[in-house]
Formats: structure tokens, C-alpha cells, sequence
């Protein structure tokens, strides 16, 4: 055991603004430093000075999505100990912390949009999260994914054929995690989510919108996803 290494780790964690990051991150999404430093109430020089500390400490790990730069909390190991701590905390009452809101002002972006060729938004994730917890898909990593073999009856629920990959063959990955920019979790890209995609639009349950990527999701749409999704998880979607 390397007490000096406790007590390095301890330090980083326990300065102020440093700690209102790290919660800020407890939610699971990946925030820019700019968001980052709001939560920390701190110059944007100044935050970017103590998120290289925690990067080059394993705290935080940096994602690069395009010419964005994110980061999220390096493990769950990290998130454990910061709930510990919470924990201790709540012996002397304090104020709760400052949530962050990330993404775009417009309510409509934030339920559903395209992202590229497939669903981002609150749907996007709520259908990705949907496939995760069903067993349909895995994420191997931040890079790739792949289907199981419970995919199948699971999309079959949804009205999609699995065996209907029309991409079949193609140097495009079946499926793919793809951070949200708004939600800053995963949805599901890649072949399968283009094919969810398409589905949806074909069966009227989402339209495009004219000038913007925001999907309108329709009474019937609204009511085949719940069904699909489950009313708990479409109550995350719906929520404004």
C-alpha cells in the first residue's frame, strides 16, 4: 500500500472545486470543461488546470467526440469511493450541488433528433438503454458493440426483422455506442441503429421536422414506444 498515493488521491478529490466536478459526473454523463468549471464555479483556465490533474491521476477519463472534448468519471471503481464519501458527507448537511444542463436549449433536440442516420435524444438513449438491459446488444467499450442472439425477439416486439440487415456484408459496424451530446450517454448507432431509425419514420411513429434535426414523435408512435419501452423508461423520454 503506497500512502503517498492515498494521499495524493485524497487531495485531488478533496479540493472544493475538483469535488463539485467529480459529483457533477456521478450521474454518468461526460461534460465539457466549460460545464465543468460552471459546476465548479471556477475560471475555465482554472478548471482546465485541475481536470489535467485528475485525467493524469486515473480519476477522469478524457472521450474526443468530433472537435468536442468530454470527460467522464475513469471508472466505477472512481464513482464508488465519490458515493463512500457522499455518504460520510451527509452526517453535516450542505446544500445540494448544482446539476449541470448540457446540450441544446431546445426542448425538442433533447427528446428526439437524428444523429446522422440514427435516433439521439432522450429516445435515443431510453431505446439504447432498452436493448442493454434486454440483453440484445453489448458495448465492447467506447469503440464497438455487437448483437446477441436475444436481439431477435426483442426487436421482433418492435415490428423489426433482425435477419433484415440490408448492410449485411459491409465494412459498416452492426452496431456501435455513439455519445449523446445532450444527454451525454450512449445511443445505439452503427447498421442497427439506422435500421431502428427507418422503422420508426416508415411506421409514422416519428417525422422529420422542416430546418431542424428534431423529430416529432407521434400519438401513435408515443404509444407503440411506451409499449415497447415501458412506461418508467418512456416517462424519462416524455419528461420535459
Amino acid at each position: 500500500m503506497n500512502t503517498n498515493q492515498i494521499a495524493h488521491i485524497a487531495g485531488l478529490v478533496g479540493e472544493p472545486a475538483r469535488t463539485a466536478m467529480l459529483v457533477a459526473l456521478m450521474d454518468g454523463r461526460a461534460l465539457t470543461a466549460r460545464e465543468l468549471a460552471d459546476a465548479g464555479h471556477i475560471t475555465a483556465q482554472t478548471a482546465s488546470r485541475h481536470l489535467a490533474l485528475l485525467v493524469e491521476a486515473g480519476l477522469l477519463r478524457l472521450e474526443r467526440q468530433g472537435r468536442h472534448r468530454y470527460h467522464r468519471l475513469a471508472s466505477a471503481d472512481v464513482a464508488r469511493v465519490l458515493e463512500g464519501l457522499m455518504q460520510l458527507a451527509v452526517q453535516q448537511p450542505a446544500p445540494e450541488p448544482r446539476r449541470v444542463v448540457v446540450g441544446p436549449r431546445d426542448a425538442a433536440l433533447r427528446t428526439a433528433r437524428t444523429c446522422y442516420d440514427h435516433i439521439a435524444g432522450r429516445l435515443g438513449v431510453a431505446i439504447t438503454e432498452h436493448l442493454l438491459d434486454e440483453g440484445a446488444l453489448a458495448f465492447d467499450g467506447d469503440a464497438g458493440g455487437h448483437v446477441t442472439a436475444r436481439a431477435a425477439p426483442v426487436l421482433q416486439r418492435l415490428g423489426i426483422d433482425a435477419a433484415a440487415d440490408p448492410g449485411a456484408g459491409g465494412k459498416r459496424p452492426h452496431c456501435r455506442p455513439c455519445l449523446d451530446w445532450s444527454e451525454r450517454r450512449m445511443h445505439v448507432a452503427g447498421r442497427l441503429g439506422a435500421v431502428i431509425c427507418s422503422h420508426c419514420l416508415d411506421q409514422g411513429w416519428l417525422l422529420r421536422r422542416s430546418d431542424t434535426r428534431a423529430l416529432e414523435i407521434t400519438p401513435g408512435g408515443a404509444v407503440a414506444l411506451r409499449n415497447w419501452l415501458g412506461h418508467a423508461r418512456w416517462g424519462q423520454v416524455a419528461d420535459q
